[in-house]
């Protein structure tokens, strides 16, 4: 007889989650190169989509006023929604794959490959979606003065800022990512990932593959921001993820959790 939950929900357990987790990031690891890319190319373009909706919703809003930026972080959702439900590959995600590792079901040479090659990837997808809405003429009217503004306050963000941002906005999105493994649904999994993902644009953190969108959107709508100035933001956000996702969610859920002998 199957004991009950504890938690009262439909939901697994933590446990339970733990060792889903590590099974993907297992399966994670064992994908072709090319099969790989091609699903981080995917996802870079899904976070676009969801960058791309942000920057239209906050078109015309005070973007420090904080329902207006809830709002935004409920499109941006999107993003992460269909990565999850569509299946792709996201970087930051993928953080979570540091579990596996610890427990050296994968090797660190086939953790690396795999951040490697999505996080190429998801710059390829990002920049591409870029590209596509330049040539829409979106980025001609209001919705590019919006873009240029977002590039250019995530510029103006000191190394040490833009580091704890991307740190505390990679513990909210790891957090998304293990709930939707709690979730037995799709549409669970969706509200799973609604509200971590709304609160790190709320609070104004920063997601490096969305900053793949969001910067070069801000130069092809005009933005005179230094693209200096712009790699280094990405390279410190990207730190930052790291930092949040596999030490701040993966290695505290993997201490809590340890595998079954």
């Amino acid at each position: 007889m199957t004991p009950a939950n504890p938690t009262g929900l439909d939901a697994y357990k933590p446990a339970e989650i733990a060792e889903r987790v590590e099974i993907a990031g297992v399966a994670k690891a064992a994908l072709p190169a090319r099969q790989m890319l091609t699903l981080a190319i995917l996802a870079g373009a899904f976070i676009g989509f969801g960058g791309a909706a942000y920057t239209m919703v906050m078109t015309g809003l005070d973007s420090s006023f904080g329902p207006a930026r809830f709002l935004g972080g409920v499109v941006f959702s999107l993003g992460l929604i269909l990565v999850i439900i569509g299946g792709a590959e996201l970087f930051t995600g993928n953080a979570l794959m540091t579990m596996a590792a610890v427990d050296r079901r994968i090797t660190l040479a086939a953790l690396l490959r795999n951040w490697g090659l999505v996080y190429v990837g998801n710059a390829l997808g990002a920049l591409g979606l870029a590209v596509a809405f330049a040539l829409t003429g979106l980025l001609d009217g209001p919705m590019g003065q919006t873009a240029m503004n977002i590039a250019e306050g995530k510029t103006a963000l000191s190394p040490l800022q833009a580091f704890m941002r991307g740190a505390l906005c990679n513990g909210l999105v790891c957090l998304a990512v293990w709930l939707t493994f709690g979730a037995r649904t799709a549409a669970g999994k969706i509200l799973a990932i609604l509200w971590p993902i709304s609160a790190f644009v709320l609070l104004g953190l920063e997601h490096s593959v969305a900053n793949m969108y969001l910067f070069p959107q801000g130069v092809l709508a005009g933005s005179t921001a230094p693209i200096g100035a712009m790699v280094a933001n990405l390279i410190w956000v990207t730190l930052g993820n790291i930092l949040g996702g596999a030490g701040g969610v993966a290695l505290a859920y993997h201490f809590a959790y340890p595998p079954r002998d």
